[in-house]
């Protein structure tokens, strides 16, 4: 005889094996995958020097022309600075309403490695400022459209960047019906690392990956240390190196510091008796990367009892660029107490394996994430690959993508929709190309801006 258990709230319901799938399956009759070829059409859409200019506000105003000037540089770094853009091109774009818990900006640079707690690498999505609840499709056609610009920023021949967004959506899909297949845990803790290469095919990466793979094991808080900071008083503090890199005022640096105590709060527990073996030695602010330009970043140098350096990053934390765009279409994110905080639970969300001194706080009223500076951190340039490694590109970063996806979304569901054959993945690929085209129009607009004087860019930082 089986013994009856009531169900507990937080547990999932009893329910038929195949009902998640049965149910993904379902949605095609609603939401054909044809549909995910369609253009975004919208009447309201701003222009694209006025998306830029709308998004630098809040800014630090004289960093906003790096910005500029790096989104500049070709239709693919646009589209990098451009996230709030495409969410609201993709409003008006195919959606099954299953959600999932979205990088926001998950185009082909925001991959790479990073260390684990015991020195080993993980290859992973390793951006999440603009991370939400929403549209599992936002992300996946953000990967694609990001491939064919890379590709053609690259010199890669147009049948081949469509095969790249093509592949990658494959490997989602393919990828999410093995996570479908698993063992619920199994599937849960599925690792990054060198199996992924095998399992997406990616030979043509192999040798790049290693090479990758072998810069990112020197690229350390201590490396960074050495060539950033000098000697000073019987401890080290941080040099000039404008513009990426300044020191800031007593003030300023007492401001950012003293932050570090409330952050220790958010930090687990176990690893604060790690970090109270560092005293705080010295703060600068130092400018981050394209889509972060202009928001403030802080990295604060520690010192253990030998001398030996730990850098943490307190960047500033900015409410997501998707959140008005998923009210638009359905999708009610809950509210975000900290907008630190929300980038940590996204991050932890999405990974397997997470900095294990990710934190947030408070600096001056302003919200702030803190994390690992140059924590074994290496990247591919998409747009430097050959038109072979793109391919395999693609098809690792789709892989990552439905992994991360799988924690938040029951992979059945997504599996059960996206099924066996490329219809998706011809239909993406199609939607990828499109907007493509789209943002080198939005690019030369911008370009158009700055040769005329219109909006102020700075190049080369």
């Amino acid at each position: 005889m089986v013994t009856r258990i009531p169900q507990v709230a937080g547990f999932g319901p009893a329910r038929a094996q195949g009902a998640p799938r049965d149910e993904g399956k379902a949605l095609r009759e609603r939401v054909p995958r044809s549909a995910h070829a369609l253009p975004a059409t919208s009447a309201s859409r701003p222009g694209a020097v006025r998306a830029v200019v709308e998004s630098n506000a809040g800014r630090v105003p004289e960093l906003t022309p790096i910005r500029v000037g790096r989104m500049a540089a070709n239709p693919f770094a646009f589209l990098r600075g451009a996230a709030g853009l495409m969410a609201h091109d993709l409003e008006g774009t195919a959606l099954t309403g299953i959600g999932a818990q979205l990088c926001g900006d998950a185009h082909a640079a925001n991959f790479g490695l990073y260390g684990d707690a015991r020195g080993g690498l993980v290859i992973d999505l390793n951006d999440f400022d603009e991370t939400a609840y929403g549209p599992w499709e936002w992300d996946l056609k953000r990967l694609a459209a990001s491939l064919v610009l890379a590709g053609r920023v690259a010199g890669t021949d147009e049948d081949r960047c469509r095969d790249a967004a093509r592949d990658a959506v494959g490997a989602y899909r393919r990828t999410m019906r093995l996570l479908a297949k698993l063992p619920v845990a199994d599937a849960w803790n599925a690792i990054a690392d060198e199996r992924l290469v095998s399992h997406t095919d990616a030979k043509d990466l192999v040798g790049l990956l290693g090479q990758v793979m072998e810069k990112a094991r020197n690229n350390t808080s201590a490396r960074f240390a050495a060539k950033s900071t000098e000697a000073v008083d019987g401890g080290r503090r941080f040099v000039d190196a404008l513009p990426v890199l300044r020191r800031v005022g007593d003030g300023e640096a007492a401001a950012v510091a003293a932050a570090l105590g409330p952050y220790l709060e958010t930090v687990q527990p176990d690893r604060r008796p790690l970090l109270a073996r560092y005293a705080i030695h010295d703060v600068a602010f130092r400018v981050v990367g394209t889509g972060s330009v202009g928001t403030r970043s802080y990295v604060v140098l520690l010192l253990d009892h030998r001398g030996e350096p730990l850098v943490l990053q307190v960047k500033e934390a900015r409410p997501s660029v998707l959140l008005p765009h998923l009210r638009a279409v359905g999708f009610a994110p809950a509210p975000v107490r900290h907008e630190g905080q929300r980038v940590v639970a996204g991050q932890k969300s999405m990974q397997v394996v997470s900095d294990l001194l990710l934190g947030w706080t408070t600096v001056e009223g302003r919200p702030f994430q803190v994390r690992q500076f140059r924590n074994r951190k290496g990247s591919v340039d998409p747009a430097a690959l050959s038109a072979e490694q793109l391919d395999d590109y693609g098809r690792m970063t789709g892989a990552l993508l439905a992994r991360a996806h799988a924690h938040s979304a029951d992979p059945r569901r997504i599996a059960g929709y996206c099924g066996k054959n490329e219809e998706l993945d011809e239909a993406v690929a199609t939607f990828a190309v499109a907007y493509a085209d789209r943002t080198e129009a939005d690019h030369e607009e911008l370009t158009a801006a700055v040769r005329n004087g219109l909006i102020a860019a700075e190049t080369g930082v």
